[in-house]
């Protein structure tokens, strides 16, 4: 791993827009970002995705680091949300099939009673929270864009996003659904 004074040193060059900064920084970190992501996330998503994920959110708030020697804690922070994300999205994605519109169980045997049995636990949601788990983590899109949707503050949607997970994680283990949404 590089030395603090290193990684400050580059942090505040790509702050600046020095050229070649950013990408310095993208080539020294994402090897570590992306092993970050492989060990937090496992099997389940993909690391790749989530690291690139990652990546954006470093690259476009790096000015709010306050501290640039705090840069790695920082990105690990950062990767431990966006990987928790993936990680929720994809438990919603084993059991409904993106591709169609609406929202159809995925085929095979196996899968329709586990599938009849989410539907149930979404369905026991509040309208509220099965908007936003909806919009937010099967449609992926961000909290700003739902709050504008759902014409409420931003703080509004990620409550009632946190609520409605919570929920259907009881829901669904109420159900029988293994895993961990």
């Amino acid at each position: 791993m590089e030395p603090v004074a290193h990684i400050g040193m580059l942090v505040r060059s790509a702050r600046c827009g020095e050229v070649g900064a950013e990408d310095a920084l993208v080539r020294d970190w994402l090897p570590t970002i992306l092993a970050w992501c492989r060990r937090l996330g496992g099997p389940t998503i993909d690391a790749e995705d989530a690291a690139h994920d990652v990546l954006i959110v470093v690259l476009t708030r790096l000015e709010r680091l306050r501290d640039p020697e705090c840069f790695p804690s920082w990105v690990f922070g950062i990767a431990r949300r966006v990987v928790a994300r993936h990680r929720r999205r994809a438990w919603l994605r084993q059991w409904f099939d993106r591709r169609s519109e609406p929202l159809t169980p995925l085929p095979g045997p196996d899968r329709s009673d586990d599938v009849h049995q989410l539907w149930l636990a979404l369905d026991a949601l509040s309208a509220v929270h099965r908007e936003v788990l909806v919009l937010c983590d099967l449609e992926e899109r961000t909290g700003a864009e739902v709050a504008r949707l759902l014409g409420v503050p931003l703080g509004t949607v990620k409550g009632r996003l946190h609520d409605a997970r919570l929920r259907l994680r009881v829901e669904a283990r109420r159900r029988g659904l293994g895993g961990e949404p």
